[in-house]
């Protein structure tokens, strides 16, 4: 019970801080005041797991599987900026594999969307690429 006396001093300094930064206006115009907070990204972990993960979030660290979904999404977004038909399809193909293997990976198919928006686009490349080239690609004859 030795610190029980300094806890609550440095709650009542801490509260005494607070109370002067509002009366001074330094809570006023805050990023975001009056909307909801942003969605959790640890609500689905379990407690003890959270504060981990949020350190090594801010950190920098990134997850393997999420490296690995956010470099299918930008290869996506570069796929539809592209205008060589020809790198296309090799991009495509590689971006069948890359998806592939993080499916083989994770024991399941990745959804990068719920709207499906995504595979949508990628079944229409491959569409164009195939009537373009044919489904055997010839690069080199």
């Amino acid at each position: 019970m030795g610190n029980y006396p300094m806890f609550n001093f440095a709650q009542i300094v801490s509260e005494a801080h607070i109370k002067r930064a509002i009366k001074e206006g330094k809570f006023d115009n805050l990023e975001g005041k009056g909307k909801p907070l942003p969605k959790d990204e640890a609500e689905n972990l379990p407690p003890e797991l959270r504060m981990a993960y949020r350190m090594l979030k801010s950190s920098g660290y990134v997850p393997s599987e999420i490296a690995e979904e956010n470099e299918i999404v930008r290869t996506i977004d570069l796929l539809a900026h592209m205008k060589d038909e020809q790198e296309r399809y090799r991009q495509i193909q590689k971006l069948n594999v890359m998806i592939l293997k993080m499916n083989e990976r994770r024991g399941r198919p990745i959804h990068l969307d719920d709207s499906g928006e995504y595979y949508h686009r990628i079944v229409e490349k491959v569409r164009i690429a195939e009537e373009r080239f044919g489904t055997t690609h010839k690069n080199n004859e």
